[in-house]
């Protein structure tokens, strides 16, 4: 394909506020130039505010679709015409397919990016009891992956219980709350532990967590990628545990959103990696 899209191109993009530390133009520009696909993927900064007319406007307008990203994912929920069973039981959207006459269909590619990074990070998975830090959108994702892949009991540990418990009445059964004190011991027999919070990334507190607990064999996955190994991971790594990065998340949600708009299921591999996030991948 020519470096700029001809005027047939199929044109997607993402919409946060801010939007311009978002990744994910990197991510489906790489898979335009991979596969030769006359299309465009552009950013587009929105206020919450204005939300509910841009996405209106640019659905009028021709556009294929969008991702979302904060603050948007859950009052896109309510703009869907149809959502798929995740976004419906998460309550919150990234991926928009704009149909005819301006119809919009909800999907949330959070879970499912989540479950192929681990399944691609840490070979078969067996299941087992699950440890995971957080109770926010992402954490909620993760838990749901987690019932698909038959991890159980889930054990979910916050700084605020009752958003804890606010997830297991949503998404149990089989999710045990932990009072964030008790974290140290709650890795007790884990063979999964997942950070679904910011602590631990580039310019967040850090994540206190001392590791005696955790058996050697355990997976551990941070879906924080800035740093790409974070000091949990590194901890991890030296007990001897396998560890996951977060990048791989984010390049697989992107997956079936480009499916939808281009008519293409990417790949994920390691020039995609590259691609996304060299800055990352130098740094580690």
């Amino acid at each position: 394909m020519t470096d700029l899209p001809s005027g047939k191109a199929i044109v997607a993009g993402v919409a946060g506020w801010p939007v311009g530390h978002s990744r994910s133009p990197r991510l489906h520009g790489h898979w335009l130039r991979r596969y030769g696909v006359d299309g465009l993927y552009a950013p587009f900064p929105v206020a919450p505010e204005k939300f509910e007319l841009a996405v209106r406007g640019l659905a009028g307008a021709g556009l294929a679709g969008l991702n979302v990203t904060v603050p948007h994912k859950e009052a896109a929920c309510g703009l869907c015409d149809r959502l798929d069973e995740t976004a419906r039981r998460l309550g919150a959207a990234n991926t928009l397919i704009f149909g005819p006459e301006g119809a919009i269909e909800g999907r949330n590619t959070d879970a499912f990016g989540f479950a192929e990074n681990l399944k691609a990070g840490a070979g078969a998975v067996t299941g087992g009891t699950a440890v995971v830090l957080g109770a926010g959108g992402a954490a909620r994702a993760v838990v749901l992956a987690l019932q698909s892949l038959g991890y159980g009991p889930i054990r979910l540990v916050n700084r605020t219980a009752s958003r804890a418990e606010a997830v297991a009445d949503a998404l149990g059964p089989a999710i045990e709350t932990v009072p964030w004190a008790e974290r140290a011991g709650a890795l007790d027999g884990a063979a999964l532990l997942v950070n679904a919070t910011s602590l631990g990334m580039t310019g967040q507190p850090a994540l206190d967590l001392p590791l005696d607990d955790l058996p050697a064999e355990a997976t551990v996955n941070d879906i924080v990628y800035a740093p790409l190994e974070t000091p949990l991971l590194a901890a991890a790594r030296r007990r001897g545990c396998r560890t996951v990065d977060g990048l791989g998340m984010l390049l697989h949600q992107g997956r079936p959103g480009f499916h939808a708009w281009f008519g293409v299921d990417p790949a994920v591999d390691e020039d995609l990696r590259r691609a996304v996030a060299g800055d990352l991948l130098s740094a580690g």
